[in-house]
């Protein structure tokens, strides 16, 4: 099935994506952090907007959205369950449901740890899973709102995707993420090639995001408490999966 998949840096670390169904030509954005780059990218393409989605109600996911609507008209879909703290919703939506963009489906799923009732939406025609502060490249948010438990929940439900889902996350952390992910699985081949190729991709000024499943499932720590690399390094052979996300989450808060 035919689609675009354009990722748009804004403000100083974030990303918004715009996806285009091929055979409609209808077009969504994914979260607004600023509205300037998304105008640019829709004029420079000659797209016109039909929906926006957005995955959780933090102000550098929703701030540009006014400004973006003004130009713009779009139906917009959100969390019914944080539609208080959302912008106005057209569309309030629950994990399960579907949202239609031409011929492309994308599933919602609630994936609740770095707010309340954040949601992903995963589009499987286009192999991409938009994550935005969920599932991260090389981490996952930070517990504002939600338990590790609860996190650890949503990691496990975006695991369970096709390895070749195209992950795509809100912000510029991976270089941060990587050398935290170094302290905690020191003797992983894939991360720190990864490590180096990220180092690499960020002196040339070059995103990092989006990134494959596969990929984060090979260096991820807060995908992999279950590897015995990194439970040895914490001294947690015996703990549970909970656990030791648990434990890798409490050190990248104070890394």
């Amino acid at each position: 099935m035919p689609f675009d998949l354009i990722t748009i840096p804004c403000l100083s670390d974030n990303y918004a994506y715009l996806l285009r169904d091929g055979e409609t030509g209808e077009v969504a954005v994914i979260d607004v952090p600023d509205a300037a780059p998304i105008k640019a990218e829709l004029a420079a393409r000659g797209w016109t907007l039909t929906q926006v989605w957005l995955t959780h109600h933090h102000w550098d996911h929703v701030d540009g959205l006014p400004d973006l609507l003004a130009d713009h008209p779009a139906q917009v879909v959100g969390a019914k369950a944080d539609a208080q703290r959302l912008p106005p919703l057209d569309v309030a939506v629950s994990e399960g449901d579907q949202v239609k963009l031409g011929a492309l489906t994308a599933e919602v799923f609630d994936v609740s740890g770095h707010t309340l009732n954040h949601i992903a939406f995963y589009v499987a025609a286009a192999q991409a899973c938009f994550t935005a502060d969920s599932l991260m490249a090389l981490g996952c948010g930070r517990l504002f709102e939600g338990t590790p438990a609860q996190m650890w929940g949503s990691m496990q439900k975006l695991m369970a995707l096709p390895a070749e889902t195209t992950i795509c996350s809100g912000h510029e952390y991976t270089a941060s993420n990587a050398k935290f992910a170094l302290t905690v699985d020191p003797g992983n081949s894939a991360l720190i090639s990864r490590s180096d190729e990220i180092t690499a991709a960020r002196a040339k000024g070059r995103p990092t995001v989006p990134s494959l499943l596969a990929t984060e499932l090979e260096t991820n720590p807060f995908l992999r408490p279950a590897d015995p690399g990194i439970r040895a390094t914490l001294g947690m052979q015996t703990a549970s999966d909970a656990e030791v996300f648990t434990e890798i989450r409490k050190r990248k808060d104070v890394f």
